[in-house]
């Protein structure tokens, strides 16, 4: 991984641009998301050899088995979160922290779990927008426990293929708070986007929507 291209050039922000026009055609609706995928140079968060392909529609390696997700994806899976301004976000894999990125821009606090502890290690070493962004912080640790200590949380997204839902990140989620996650129930190559919304007697409001791909979701500390 070496991530040290931190220029926004004329060419960079046009083809942000063309990626925005995209996502709308492909049915992203939230002018604040698309607004926020504009803001956010995606190549800073990708390895140099794929500088000139940062704006495609695609997935890319980040090392440590990880991947950066399509933007499509990203955009779609914050659209369901429905994110105001000072929500409380738990995010479940940081990545490369595009998607956190996302977050902040939209005015998120975020709090972000990553379970490889090279990549989290390399991200804190990384991430070049420490004095913008002070609304992210970063925890290495097993996303299937989640952050109790700094619960309850408004909205919970996974980014990551989660077997099932977890137990420990429902209780971690305020009455009226909403998760979104990407479900693979099945052990199948796609998963089922889900979007909960915590009831007043506890119980979840469950919604499905699209089939993504995601990396599988796992347990404990890589250490």
């Amino acid at each position: 991984m070496a991530r040290s291209i931190f220029e926004d050039k004329y060419y960079h922000k046009a083809n942000r641009n063309q990626l925005v026009a995209l996502l709308r055609n492909r049915g992203i609706t939230d002018e604040s998301v698309l607004n926020a995928m504009n803001q956010v140079p995606r190549h800073f968060f990708l390895d140099n050899a794929f500088e000139k392909h940062a704006y495609q529609d695609k997935a890319f390696p980040i090392g440590e088995g990880q991947t950066i997700s399509q933007p499509y994806t990203v955009a779609y899976q914050t659209q369901l979160l429905q994110v105001k301004k000072n929500d409380k976000v738990l995010e479940v894999g940081t990545g490369s922290i595009y998607q956190a990125t996302i977050l902040a821009e939209l005015g998120a606090w975020v709090f972000t779990i990553e379970r490889q502890k090279k990549l989290y290690e390399f991200n804190q070493q990384q991430y070049c927008f420490k004095n913008k962004y002070l609304n992210i912080k970063f925890f290495y640790g097993d996303g299937f426990i989640g952050l109790p200590t700094y619960a309850p949380f408004d909205k919970i997204i996974i980014t990551a293929a989660a077997p099932f839902i977890p137990p420990k990140l429902i209780e971690q989620l305020k009455v009226g708070g909403i998760m979104v996650l990407p479900v693979d129930q099945e052990g199948g190559e796609e998963q089922t986007m889900m979007r909960l919304t915590k009831q007043a007697d506890g119980t979840l409001l469950e919604e499905q929507f699209e089939s993504f791909s995601f990396v599988p979701m796992l347990s404990g500390k890589n250490g």
